[in-house]
């Protein structure tokens, strides 16, 4: 491990600390100055009592942050990903500070500072965050502090990664070397290589090498203490979620489909119902305006119900503002050889059915808005796989139809890793990976990176 590396996450845990703690004195002072002109109090909180308090709930809440693994010690953790674990953990603590208000009601007695301490909190561990981190990337690009490895494999995977690390250098990785397969004089080069520098990983970038060689290059890795990693097929079809129960003294292993059996699936439900509620009141107004566009635009309905198979197979009706001419389906058979898409969907990048306003509503994605509806509904979740038409599920091969194992998404691990780009191969890979290592952590990263793929996006479906 880089004393770097190290040094960074010992020194997140006293300034996280610090910046709790500022969070929650700029909620003091707006209550109890800025705000206490709009709304005054009946007793003011001491300064000296609140700061006590402050102090303990700070300190619990750096413990919820060590269990939510955001002091996990790598160098290359995702914005998004960091993003999701300080809301979910700021709304852990701040529900703990709750819990403590209803049972002991003199712990505290302002609403207001609670509600703001948490906002205050999100977002000041967000901006502290992102200055640590675009301190640790300005040290990357300079060379200071990152992993150097040794690349092996020669397959298209093996060229692409040296090429990503080659012009991401805030990555934190730098390939020093790179061998075509594992051969013993490979391993006589690594050892003359490491005399002369340090080389903390070695990454197999080639799935298909043989195992035998893969063997012996981990056992070399252990001997010298090298860090081994490789690039497995990380979206196979295979199902990747188990779960292991003894039987008999005999270790059965279950192979689950997807972490959405039991409470998964309450807790997805639940947390579809309170977004799509909340989505459906505060965009109401923008829904109205969209509607009135669709309309002045071209002749036809606002918004269409067409047809989609959802979970398990069964039919049912998405709602989407209409971006193409009111007879789009009739024209749909004329234009089925000028499909630009290979697999069961149907794509074409200049499509004539497109209406004007169309083309902006479904690039910006705002076609889907009603979807809301469907997600409040039940006939479909918030994050899922893309719902298709019957005649598309029609043309399905058999490991295409794992997606039908759960509940169609407004957007999904696909549409936020390339969108259309992607052809439906990739597609199912990526929804499949979904499917079996779902968590609620994941969805809201799916969520929060949503809106910034549709607005980078070069073309949308």
């Amino acid at each position: 491990m880089k004393k770097s590396e190290l040094a960074f996450s010992a020194f997140l845990v006293p300034l996280d600390y610090a910046t709790l703690i500022g969070a929650g004195l700029l909620a003091y002072y707006i209550r109890f100055t800025t705000f206490n002109q709009f709304l005054p109090v009946q007793a003011v909180i001491p300064l000296r009592t609140y700061l006590n308090i402050l102090l303990v709930v700070a300190a619990a809440w750096i413990t919820i942050f060590a269990v939510s693994g955001l002091y996990s010690i790598r160098s290359t953790r995702r914005a998004m990903d960091e993003v999701a674990k300080i809301f979910l953990a700021c709304s852990t603590g701040i529900l703990l500070v709750i819990v403590l208000i209803f049972f002991q009601r003199e712990f505290f007695s302002s609403r207001f500072v609670v509600l703001a301490g948490w906002i205050l909190a999100v977002t000041l561990m967000i901006i502290e965050r992102a200055f640590v981190r675009g301190v640790q990337h300005g040290l990357f690009v300079r060379g200071i502090g990152v992993h150097n490895i040794v690349l092996v494999g020669r397959d298209e995977t093996s060229t692409d990664i040296v090429g990503y690390l080659s012009t991401h250098l805030a990555v934190g990785y730098r390939v020093v070397d790179r061998y075509d397969e594992v051969t013993p004089d490979m391993f006589s080069q690594l050892i003359d290589r490491m005399r002369h520098m340090r080389i903390d990983e070695v990454v197999l970038g080639d799935s298909s090498s043989p195992k035998d060689r893969t063997l012996q290059l981990i056992d070399f890795c252990n001997d010298h203490n090298l860090i081994f990693r490789y690039a497995a097929d990380l979206f196979d079809s295979r199902a990747t979620h188990i779960d292991i129960e003894m039987l008999a003294g005999v270790p059965v292993i279950e192979i689950k489909r997807t972490p959405l059996d039991g409470w998964g699936k309450i807790i997805k439900r639940a947390f579809d119902i309170v977004v799509s509620v909340i989505g459906l009141v505060f965009l109401s107004p923008l829904l109205i305006i969209i509607g009135i566009l669709v309309k002045l635009d071209s002749e036809g309905p606002m918004i269409l119900g067409l047809e989609r198979v959802g979970q398990g197979g069964k039919h049912f009706t998405v709602l989407k503002f209409r971006s193409m001419v009111k007879n789009a389906e009739a024209l749909k058979d004329q234009l089925v050889d000028k499909n630009e898409r290979e697999g069961p969907l149907f794509k074409m990048k200049n499509d004539p059915r497109i209406t004007r306003f169309g083309r902006f509503i479904r690039k910006s994605s705002l076609d889907e808005l009603p979807q809301l509806w469907n997600v409040f509904k039940g006939d479909m979740s918030l994050v899922g796989p893309r719902p298709h038409e019957p005649a598309e599920v029609a043309r399905y091969e058999k490991h295409h139809r794992k997606l039908l194992s759960i509940k169609p998404g407004m957007t999904g691990m696909a549409q936020t890793s390339g969108r259309s780009d992607l052809t439906f191969e990739e597609e199912v890979r990526l929804d499949t990976y979904y499917i079996e290592n779902w968590s609620l952590r994941m969805d809201l990263q799916i969520l929060l990176k949503t809106p910034w793929i549709v607005l980078s996006t070069r073309s949308a479906v």
